[in-house]
């Protein structure tokens, strides 16, 4: 009799057990899911190409004023005119939260932008 109990109760628990796994892979299956998956798998490759290219252009504003300081170019031409300094890349935030990301400088040429 107890045998019998407790094969029934392991056999329904493991059937709710399945039922539910193959609940949630097929929503995890649906087009709108794998649409979303697909979505944030985007923009999550967009932001590490961001965050690349903004390592490289850090890298390479470095190792010009790296150069220019070895041939001795951080010198103005006519003391005159006033040096001006291009950044490549905007100065960290004190405060960065975990999932925020740099951003580019631009000068945004969209005429519809509010001013």
């Amino acid at each position: 009799m107890f045998r019998r109990t407790f094969w029934f109760t392991a056999g329904a628990a493991a059937g709710v057990w399945a039922t539910t796994k193959v609940n949630r892979k097929l929503k995890q299956l649906t087009p709108e899911s794998l649409a979303a998956q697909a979505a944030d798998k985007a923009i999550e490759t967009g932001h590490k190409l961001k965050d690349f290219a903004l390592d490289v252009r850090e890298g390479m504003v470095r190792r010009e004023a790296e150069l220019g300081g070895a041939l001795g170019l951080e010198a103005p031409a006519d003391p005159d005119l006033p040096v001006q300094r291009h950044w490549a890349v905007e100065a960290p935030e004190p405060a960065a939260r975990p999932n925020t990301y740099r951003k580019l400088p631009c000068k945004s040429n969209n005429r519809n932008e509010d001013h």
